[in-house]
């Protein structure tokens, strides 16, 4: 079940509507709790200086730990993804002072730090994502829409999308994660992937743990298939083992008990 709020909206033809100017960030409720709240609000107020937008005073961190209180989880969501879309409004002639409005919804979720849905996959190569400025935060991507549409043609849950240097970026809807042995390869930023505050939570712990050797690297598109296991997280969806790329299957293992100990750490 999905719930939506938005603050007020003065003109339904905006900017958000018209060209996509706005930026997506998710937050996290846990067991009646916001978690990771100061990670995610520094990840929003990155990316919408990204954006050049005319960033609120009152947009503290205390002011999206009330909102999310009072209309998320005073009114009986216990466990959530709260994507959040703050965008440049339409009252004014320059755009780089345009206020800011925005719009967010909240998906209910079993657990937002375990495993959901299992995927499959596969790589795209008729379009690559680039490695600019912004091709590391949510903002309005073509390219997204049409990876989205050729998965659910061909009955994949995502694909895995290249950079120009035909190196693995990121899939549609968030980040790759390969683990060989005890090593975790994970696409740099510079090479297209998105920022996450949730991956970067889960790496951080298991290289604090000594779970798993972190290894931020140039991935080639073949090396999805000398993997032992893949995840792919998401800041929009959550988190899922993915059980197959082509024609090799993975196991999700080792992962699942990764995951667990790193679930456990918030208790």
């Amino acid at each position: 079940m999905i719930k939506n709020f938005q603050n007020i909206q003065k003109d339904p033809a905006n900017r958000a509507f018209l060209f996509g100017d706005g930026v997506w960030v998710s937050f996290y409720i846990r067991n009646n709790e916001l978690i990771l709240a100061e990670e995610c609000y520094f990840y929003l107020m990155a990316s919408m200086r990204k954006l050049r937008l005319n960033i609120p005073q009152s947009y503290t961190l205390e002011f999206f730990k009330q909102l999310f209180q009072e209309e998320v989880i005073d009114k009986g969501t216990k466990n959530a993804i709260v994507r959040f879309f703050a965008y440049r409004g339409s009252n004014g002639l320059n755009l780089a002072k345009n206020e800011v409005e925005y719009y967010f919804e909240a998906e209910e979720a079993e657990d937002v730090l375990a495993s959901a849905k299992d995927y499959e996959m596969d790589l795209i190569k008729e379009i690559n994502v680039n490695t600019n400025l912004l091709s590391n935060i949510h903002v309005h991507s073509p390219e997204n829409i049409y990876a989205g549409i050729y998965a659910s043609e061909n009955d994949l849950d995502d694909v895995i999308l290249l950079n120009p240097d035909k190196r693995i970026a990121r899939t549609s809807q968030g980040n790759i994660l390969l683990l060989t042995d005890n090593t975790l390869r994970v696409p740099k930023h510079t090479e297209g992937a998105y920022i996450s505050p949730l991956l970067e939570s889960f790496v951080t712990f298991l290289d604090k743990k000594g779970l798993a050797l972190l290894e931020e690297a140039e991935i080639i598109a073949f090396e999805t298939q000398k993997a032992d296991e893949v995840l792919m997280i998401s800041e929009m969806s959550g988190i899922h083992h993915v059980t197959k790329i082509r024609n090799k299957e993975f196991s999700k293992t080792k992962f699942a008990n990764l995951l667990e100990e790193w679930q456990n750490s918030f208790s």
